[in-house]
């Protein structure tokens, strides 16, 4: 009886081998991802460079899209936990920057995920979690109804990092960080300024 799994190890052993291979699957995207947009990669790709089956790869995702809405889930919460404070009218330049920053240090991930063929899956899983973000910062005065604070305010965050990753790779994470501040940032912090127009 000693060498035999009993029912709960079995279902331990199980969980650990399917956490280990959607780890390989995220990684393994992650990686391609860094190699060619995400319309060029097939499943059996994934798979390969995952080190598991092609049937494996079902077990855990209907589809590729479904893999990348992981992938892309977490790496959003990351970086929206970090815009938290771009919200806080004195804190929201520095946080805008940070943010940059970070997406500047990461810029072949953010790139393929916010400008790759997988773009529109990813801004609406950005969408999706700004939403649930805390409302610790709605204002009560303000005239700009919350919902439409948010979607507004990440839908533009996206598209000016989306457009910097593309086409303004000559503008530093310091500059972007101020053309996105003042156009995105700043009139979403600053009611009593918005409130006279």
């Amino acid at each position: 009886m000693s060498g035999t799994l009993t029912g709960a190890k079995r279902a331990e052993a199980t969980d650990a081998r399917q956490v280990r291979s959607r780890k390989s699957l995220n990684d393994a995207l992650l990686e391609l991802l860094e190699e060619k947009p995400f319309d060029q990669l097939t499943i059996r790709e994934i798979s390969a460079r995952a080190g598991i089956g092609y049937a494996t790869f079902f077990r855990h995702y209907e589809t590729k899209e479904a893999l990348l809405g992981d992938v892309a889930s977490e790496e959003i919460a990351g970086l929206l936990a970090m815009a938290i404070p771009i919200l806080d009218r004195e804190s929201s330049y520095e946080s805008t920057l940070a943010l940059c920053r970070h997406v500047d240090r990461h810029r072949k991930l953010w790139s393929a995920l916010l400008a790759g063929g997988a773009s529109g899956i990813v801004r609406e899983e950005f969408i999706r979690q700004a939403r649930t973000l805390p409302n610790e910062f709605q204002r009560t005065k303000s005239w700009l109804p919350v919902d439409l604070s948010v979607v507004h305010g990440t839908s533009s965050m996206v598209d000016g990092l989306a457009w910097w990753l593309t086409l303004g790779e000559d503008l530093s994470a310091e500059e972007i960080a101020r053309i996105l501040h003042r156009l995105i940032i700043a009139p979403l912090v600053d009611d009593a300024r918005n409130a006279k127009v």
